[in-house]
């Protein structure tokens, strides 16, 4: 599952992968849980793609720098400038 470069920063789940996950013999919790899940595997493949890192050898420091980096980006340039649009 590789982002494509020109992915929106703002969709992490493609609407096939939805009802993929819709269709899945899971919970309403359990399918929340698999939404998020790879939404959070596509943001932990931009953060090592950004460090030229391997996405099995990112460490829980270069994960936070990150966010705290894309968090000062939405505060000070604005919610458009920053990779997460929320």
């Amino acid at each position: 599952m590789d982002i494509a470069p020109n992915q929106s920063s703002t969709q992490f789940l493609s609407l096939e992968e939805s009802a993929q996950v819709d269709a899945a013999l899971l919970s309403s919790p359990e399918k929340f849980l698999t939404r998020l899940t790879i939404s959070s595997l596509r943001i932990l493949q931009h953060i090592a793609q950004e460090n030229q890192v391997k996405i099995e050898d990112l460490t829980t420091q270069e994960v936070i720098a990150w966010f705290e980096k894309d968090a000062k980006i939405r505060r000070e340039e604005g919610v458009e400038t920053a990779y997460l649009k929320w």
